[in-house]
């Protein structure tokens, strides 16, 4: 398996690191890919990236919650990271109103520019929305419409199937799916059974986002079997499968040898 979305580097692992992801390649994951938030966390995800023996890959953008008052700033450290090269993704990228409203304008203003990058080196992205779902697809279409090539996933994606269907008429998408599928009740899961098994990718997201029967505690990993567990039950198949599909999907949208 893939984990496609794990900040198995964030300083809730400070303790216990080599031990999470020993207990993740115990568990079948093969690769991870570490997210970038900003230019806080970059030095260390990239340090952690490299303990790990060639399992993670490591992506560089940044993430809508860290756009402020020095948001350009950040911009240009994402823009000098590009320039060095050898990054599997450019995210965690996006729009999120969540929690403030306060630079949303420069949250769009980041994320195009950052989308704009990604077409221009091939590169696939990371794509993180929450409560901000139109002004995203208003910024993708207008980049479609200038032609800008865009590919990617969207990140802890829990959309309607309608939804679905507006991003792959986008570009080269596949949805991440977490920890939320695993929650009773949760609406992602009727929407799975009418999308293509070759359009999900697995992630944990951790530490965050802990599926069942973990859920409260740190999610990390190790955990990604009981994700595809789940979506092999609402499937109709089984995990090896959901296993087989999802990895090769991941090495192809993120060019994993």
């Amino acid at each position: 398996m893939i984990d496609t979305h794990s900040h198995l580097y964030d300083e809730a692992f400070d303790a216990d690191f080599p031990q999470a992801l020993a207990r993740a390649v115990d568990a079948g994951v093969e690769h991870l890919i570490f997210p970038g938030i900003d230019s806080s966390v970059h030095q260390r995800m990239v340090e952690r990236a490299a303990l790990t023996g060639g399992r993670a890959s490591v992506a560089v953008g940044l993430h809508p919650t860290s756009v402020g008052e020095n948001w350009k700033q950040e911009l240009d450290f994402v823009e000098k990271r590009l320039a060095e090269g050898g990054w599997t993704a450019i995210g965690e990228i996006g729009l999120d109103r969540h929690w403030s409203d306060e630079y949303f304008h420069e949250q769009t203003e980041a994320f195009r520019q950052q989308m704009i990058w990604a077409g221009e080196a091939d590169l696939p992205v990371i794509i993180h929305v929450r409560d901000a779902h139109d002004t995203v697809f208003e910024i993708l279409e207008s980049l479609a419409s200038d032609g800008v090539r865009m590919k990617g996933v969207f990140h802890a994606f829990s959309g309607s199937i309608e939804t679905f269907r507006r991003i792959c008429s986008l570009g080269d998408f596949r949805v991440g799916i977490g920890g939320v599928v695993t929650y009773r009740n949760a609406g992602i899961a009727s929407t799975l059974t009418d999308i293509p098994l070759g359009r999900i990718v697995l992630e944990t997201d951790s530490p965050w986002l802990t599926p069942v029967p973990y859920r409260g505690k740190r999610n990390e990993s190790s955990y990604l079997g009981l994700i595809a567990a789940r979506i092999a039950a609402i499937k109709g198949t089984t995990a090896e499968a959901v296993d087989i599909a999802t990895t090769a999907t991941a090495k192809e949208l993120f060019n994993l040898q």
